[in-house]
């Protein structure tokens, strides 16, 4: 994948020399160009818990408070470690600018609907460190999006077991990981975290299912960012096979192995991840992102 060689984001922050060695607890700048898109999407995903009428974008937002949009964001951000002394320096760039694209992709998106869009924080880290309302996060449980502060976790050592165990290589493997974790923080943003909980609590048995569908959804939402991608000529030959190679190298049944037991899928299949992450992909329109019909 093409980008800016150097690029430092003022939505990370770095905590990398400060943070635990215990062990990531999850639950998970666009160059030119632009989207047209209508987000059409936000009232679908509104309406999927109210039953409104999915043609009245005042009557769905009328419906929402300001707990449906994640607590306040900290903004003193930025980059804690003198990229000079810092042996992930080049990495650290790359993930600033995927964060920033994808970031700017969504705020276009949003403004289309007249929506404000509230940018998420990335935090990077090493081992574990705090949440504010997540708990403890741990390196142990991959890269991950906490609703309650609206920030993204990573500890960059993700990348190396989602190539050394899991036979994901690649940037834009890697840059698929991080659209990921911000598709969630998209449905932070609209209301669709709260109301999912909401619906877990109130009927426990589809719990697991909501859960699949979130990530589902959350895939289709990073192939809609990679479409747009595309079109501000960023991808080289071979992005979109890691992309999918680590959808399916993540997939419920490729990590339980032999005995995978579907009713405990939280996540979705292999295949699953690879066809929405294609949809959104294929499409550019987050209307097609709808895992919840």
């Amino acid at each position: 994948m093409k980008y800016d060689s150097g690029h430092r984001s003022d939505h990370v922050e770095d905590r990398r020399a400060s943070s635990g060695r215990g062990g990531m607890g999850g639950s998970a700048l666009r160059i030119g160009g632009g989207l047209s898109v209508p987000v059409i999407l936000l009232v679908v995903l509104f309406t999927v818990f109210t039953g409104g009428s999915s043609g009245d974008l005042g009557a769905v937002l009328e419906e929402l408070d300001a707990s449906a949009r994640g607590a306040p964001l900290d903004d003193t951000a930025g980059i804690g470690i003198d990229p000079a002394n810092d042996p992930d320096a080049e990495l650290v760039s790359f993930v600033s600018f995927v964060f920033d694209d994808v970031q700017a992709t969504w705020q276009d998106l949003f403004a289309a609907s007249d929506l404000g869009y509230r940018p998420s924080t990335l935090v990077l880290y090493r081992g574990g460190t705090d949440t504010a309302g997540c708990g403890y996060g741990r390196a142990v449980y991959g890269p991950f999006y906490c609703p309650a502060d609206s920030r993204t976790y990573l500890d960059l050592s993700f990348f190396d077991q989602l190539r050394a165990q899991l036979g994901a290589g690649g940037d834009f493997a890697q840059a698929y990981v991080i659209a990921h974790e911000l598709g969630h923080h998209v449905q932070n943003e609209l209301g669709v975290s709260s109301r999912v909980r909401q619906q877990q609590q109130a009927d426990p048995g589809s719990a697991n299912d909501l859960s699949v569908r979130m990530e589902l959804q959350a895939d289709c939402l990073a192939g809609v960012w990679a479409w747009s991608a595309l079109q501000d000529d960023l991808l080289e030959a071979g992005d979109l096979e890691e992309a999918l190679a680590a959808a399916e190298a993540i997939g419920d049944d490729a990590i339980q192995g032999a005995g995978a037991n579907p009713e405990s899928f939280t996540h979705g299949t292999s295949a699953q991840r690879r066809d929405w992450f294609t949809t959104g992909y294929e499409s550019g329109d987050p209307n097609t992102c709808d895992t919840f019909r």
